[in-house]
């Protein structure tokens, strides 16, 4: 199968977020099973300049552009490169004036006025490139608000353009938070009639929205975890767009996101104390000693006492209510009466940035905070913590509980999105089956919290029962494998409705 992947980022060449992620692994991934892959971004000079040495070159194709964006043309290139240890076809889209810029979306915490047209101008450009490249895809797949444009474009425009014929379109939306709604004049920079300004296509409140573009025009709609593919079609996490996704029917599916185990595995991991692999027939000493030195390790780096038989809780998160912190806040108190150590790891809003900061002050013995981002610390913290901290008030997919159980962490999750399809709860039932992998809570509430965390000190200390929850973890399989087959199901029906 010809495969087209269109991304506003992907790693290595730009990043804000899991999108990125899923961009590339799921694109490697698919070029494994023997699919010929094309992924399509734009060029960012300066994030890529950020990133350092890219492992891969960008080259020229000598391919140019000439796009209508309203009454304007735009000029533009082609630029071509790789993903390292993959036969994935990367083209970058080149518009200095667009995408040659200090962010990706946005500059000191505002939006850039022109973002429409920065990614209509994206959108068309990924299509025209693929017609002009001559790739003729049996699918484009295309991935969150910055590329809607893109179904509409393939079932309005390019339907019957050779090369296009017979290929189906597959829309991603990886948070229905993000929706792309700009003001309705910004319809004309689309190109697109004016009369697909309806309340059933691309109109919302008076606006054009380009999320709501992409799912009403493509073929399949997909979502990153299947609880989180039920829950959008309710008013509380549909974010307003419930009733359209309802429509989808049986073409809204969910598919949880893989992890990349090139990247994520405690065997290869080189930021480890030690490196460790999951236990095989019951053994699990060499597991326990090498991740006990990666827990002493954290703890001397992190300035907290070194202590095997306390719990240490691990957070990495960005500091938002979104990611339960208020929870974490309104319990915090009654947590410090239990003996443990947590630390944590983000940014977010200043209040929770200065609330941990704090509390590493005021319990040094207890607390460490780190206010950034670091790669390394975050997967020591992966390694050294023995139980993960994830409440979310809502979470598409989420990847770091997937991760911790990687690493022999058990998670303590809110059940919802794809917490839900990914962590078993440690219950009595459960545990006799082999099955639990975490703690598990429904009402989004502090004490709820409290209570798993509270499940989390005391199974701790039944080493048994420990290790059997860190055990049945390390042997689940996140691997991308499993959800590119999902995807190669999903792509087959595209075509089939597509055809039909």
């Amino acid at each position: 199968m010809r495969i087209v992947m269109a991304s506003s980022e992907a790693v290595p060449f730009a990043k804000t977020g899991g999108l990125a992620d899923v961009a590339s692994s799921l694109s490697k991934s698919l070029a494994r099973a023997g699919h010929d892959v094309w992924l399509i971004v734009p060029h960012y000079p300066q994030a890529i300049q950020q990133q350092g040495d890219l492992g891969v070159d960008i080259e020229p194709t000598g391919e140019t552009l000439d796009i209508s964006i309203g009454s304007k043309r735009v000029a533009g290139g082609i630029l071509k490169s790789s993903i390292v240890g993959s036969d994935v076809n990367v083209l970058l889209i080149d518009r200095p004036e667009y995408f040659d810029r200090p962010g990706l979306y946005q500059e000191k915490g505002e939006d850039f006025s022109d973002n429409c047209e920065r990614f209509v101008f994206f959108s068309r450009a990924g299509v025209e490139a693929t017609r002009q490249l001559n790739i003729r895809p049996d699918v484009v797949h295309a991935n969150d608000w910055q590329t809607g444009l893109v179904p509409a474009l393939l079932a309005l425009e390019y339907r019957q353009t050779p090369g296009f014929e017979k290929t189906a379109s597959i829309f991603t939306i990886h948070n229905m938070a993000f929706q792309g709604q700009f003001w309705h004049w910004d319809m004309a920079l689309t190109g697109i009639d004016w009369k697909h300004f309806n309340t059933r296509e691309m109109e919302y409140y008076g606006d054009i929205n380009l999320l709501k573009t992409g799912i009403v025009f493509c073929d399949i709609a997909t979502t990153v975890s299947p609880t989180y593919s039920r829950e959008i079609q309710t008013e509380e996490f549909g974010c307003g767009l419930h009733g359209v996704l309802c429509e989808k029917g049986d073409r809204l599916v969910g598919i949880l996101n893989g992890v990349d185990t090139d990247v994520w595995n405690p065997e290869t991991d080189s930021a480890l104390a030690k490196n460790y692999a999951a236990p095989r027939n019951g053994d699990v000493s060499d597991m326990t000693r090498a991740k006990g030195a990666c827990k002493s390790d954290l703890q001397k780096r992190q300035g907290l006492p070194v202590r095997e038989d306390v719990p240490l809780f691990g957070m990495i998160s960005r500091l938002t209510d979104q990611k339960g912190l208020d929870l974490t806040v309104d319990c915090f108190d009654q947590a410090m009466e239990l003996d443990l150590q947590m630390t944590f790891l983000g940014t977010g809003d200043a209040r929770y940035e200065d609330f941990l900061s704090d509390a590493a002050r005021r319990h040094p013995e207890k607390i460490a905070t780190t206010i950034g981002f670091d790669d390394a610390l975050a997967r020591r913290i992966e390694a050294g913590a023995d139980i993960f901290l994830m409440p979310s008030r809502y979470e598409p997919c989420g990847l770091n509980q997937m991760y911790s159980q990687m690493y022999g962490t058990v998670p303590i999750v809110r059940r919802v999105g794809g917490l839900a399809d990914s962590v078993v709860d440690a219950s009595g039932e459960n545990l006799q089956a082999g099955t639990a992998t975490g703690f598990c809570f429904d009402n989004y509430e502090s004490d709820a919290l409290l209570e798993q965390i509270q499940r989390a000190v005391r199974s701790y200390a039944d080493r048994s029962e420990w290790m059997k929850l860190v055990q049945t973890g390390m042997q689940q399989d996140w691997s991308w494998k499993r959800s590119a087959a999902e995807y190669l199901t999903v792509y087959d029906r595209a075509r089939e409705f597509h055809r039909s």
